[in-house]
């Protein structure tokens, strides 16, 4: 009975022993996770209150800082380098614009708003055809040879009926500078498409063909918005 009595408490205590290094380890290991992914969990999201205003992003290696609110599509809210993106701006402030409204039944039976913004598609170019190239080589070859007389500096051609671009004409003025395809009034009012390139990515920006009853505002507009998202070179 003294031998079992003395030496059973040595034999439960040593399972005891050798477990406290396990638990302490795993305490360890879980801390230094935790420590880890807190320094590495990114600072910013794709949406929300905390985003910040403007969103340093490479298209086509080419740097843009673009307005976080301007940018259409939530899945394109992120820095760093994306094949294109998609923006839109109130003209003639060149805002980004507030968060959408939420549509309704009675909202779709209204009449049509007028379009109160300016359209940009920023995407790599791959070194397709210059727009400025387009313009002066291909573009050409579906117009119609006469031209309207110049109003106010801004010409207008018609594309033929039997070309790509059947439905549109073609603008151009020199100072300041503007090309712009542009679709006739029909069901829907006509819009117009301008293209630019920068570096490595080309700028298409959409607007209402009726703007160009003042021609010279949208193009120093789209002057003006070029230069602002331009990223440092």
């Amino acid at each position: 009975m003294t031998v079992f009595s003395a030496t059973s408490p040595r034999s439960r205590t040593r399972p005891r022993a050798h477990f406290v290094p396990f638990v302490l380890g795993g305490v360890f290991a879980a801390g230094a996770i935790a420590l880890v992914a807190y320094l590495l969990w990114p600072t910013w999201s794709t949406g929300g209150a905390n985003d910040p205003d403007k969103l340093p992003v490479s298209v086509g290696g080419t740097l843009f800082n673009l307005p976080t609110s301007a940018i259409r599509m939530k899945i394109q809210r992120h820095s760093g380098p994306q094949e294109r993106i998609d923006l839109d701006f109130l003209y003639p402030s060149l805002e980004p614009p507030s968060t959408p409204k939420h549509v309704t039944a009675d909202d779709v039976e209204a009449a049509m708003q007028p379009i109160d913004r300016i359209f940009l598609s920023i995407a790599a170019h791959h070194d397709a055809l210059a727009p400025e190239q387009r313009a002066a080589t291909i573009y050409p070859r579906y117009l119609d040879q006469a031209a309207t007389t110049p109003e106010d500096g801004l010409t207008m051609r018609m594309f033929r009926a039997d070309t790509p671009y059947g439905n549109e004409d073609f603008y151009s003025a020199a100072s300041p500078a503007l090309t712009a395809r542009c679709t006739r009034d029909a069901a829907t009012p006509g819009m117009c498409l301008s293209e630019r390139r920068v570096d490595c990515a080309d700028l298409t920006f959409r607007f209402p063909r009726s703007w160009l009853s003042q021609w010279r505002d949208v193009a120093e507009a789209m002057d003006k918005l070029t230069g602002q998202l331009r990223g440092p070179r």
